[in-house]
Parts: structure tokens; C-alpha cells; sequence
């Protein structure tokens, strides 16, 4: 994991990548346990016997499972030191390029796109998060994110 001592350093780092997550096996239980937690319980995803007959020869993970990883790829790939808080102010684009089936293992790459200061002793920075699949030729995922940063 990359740290960052304050928040003014990402301010030289724009088009550089922050850090690189470590890997997380994507499994059933995980894929079951969002379904649960969101009321989408289609069989491409929580039916390993029908899923196995469908388009992706098994289950695959939600797109959303698959965005909502970045809460948890984020702070194992790098952090900044000497800031208070930080909140998710929206996303600009979101993509999923590729399907994510059961047992894959991902990891998220995050690029610094902007660097904005803006009052209260913060900034508001868009980070081009793209999340890979071990031994697949292209990403999962590519979202562009704002988040504010208050040291």
C-alpha cells in the first residue's frame, strides 16, 4: 500500500496511479450475501445449477457487488496520512466490461484524474478506479469517482 503524508502531495500527482489494491476472491457466499442485502436474487447470480446452463456457464457477481468493492480496494491501496475524513461525492461514469464469475479474484487500480481544492481545509478529487480480474485481458470495471477530502 502507497501512504501519502497530507493531502497537498495528490495535488502534484494527477495522471499518476495512487496505489493498487490486493486481491479478493470474489465467492458465492459474498455474491449470496449482496443479493440478500439488496433484494437482487436473479438466478445468474444465486443459482449455481441453473446459472451453470445459462450465458456465463455459471453465477457471476453483481455489477453493483463488483462497484461497491471499491469501499473496500480503496484504503488497502494507498492513504493519506493527515486527513480527517473523506465522502464519496458521485460518480461521472460507470462501466462494466466484463462479467465477473464466481471464485474470480479482483484488485482495483486507482489513477488521480483531478485534484481540486475547495473550502473547509479540503479538495475534491476524481480518481479513474478500475478493477481487473486475475488473468483476464481487459478490466471488469472502469468508474471515474469524486470524492472530498478534509484534512
Amino acid at each position: 500500500m502507497k501512504s501519502y503524508e497530507t493531502l497537498a502531495e495528490l495535488q502534484s500527482l494527477v495522471g499518476e496511479v495512487l496505489g493498487t489494491s490486493d486481491w479478493l476472491v470474489i465467492d458465492q457466499n459474498r455474491i449470496n450475501t449482496f443479493a440478500d442485502a439488496t433484494g437482487d436474487h436473479q438466478w445468474i447470480h444465486v443459482d449455481p445449477e441453473r446459472a451453470a446452463k445459462g450465458p456465463f456457464g455459471g453465477p457471476i457477481a453483481h455489477g453493483f457487488l463488483t462497484l461497491s468493492l471499491l469501499s473496500h480496494f480503496l484504503p488497502n491501496a494507498f492513504e493519506i496520512r493527515n486527513v480527517k475524513m473523506g465522502v464519496n461525492y458521485g460518480l461521472n461514469k460507470v462501466r462494466f466490461l466484463k462479467p465477473v464469475p464466481v471464485n474470480s479474484r479482483l484488485r482495483a487500480q486507482f489513477k488521480l484524474q483531478s485534484f481540486e481544492p475547495i473550502e473547509s481545509n479540503g479538495a475534491q478529487v476524481i480518481v479513474e478506479m478500475t478493477i481487473e480480474m486475475e488473468g483476464a485481458s481487459k478490466p471488469v470495471c472502469v468508474a471515474e469517482s469524486i470524492l472530498r477530502q478534509f484534512a
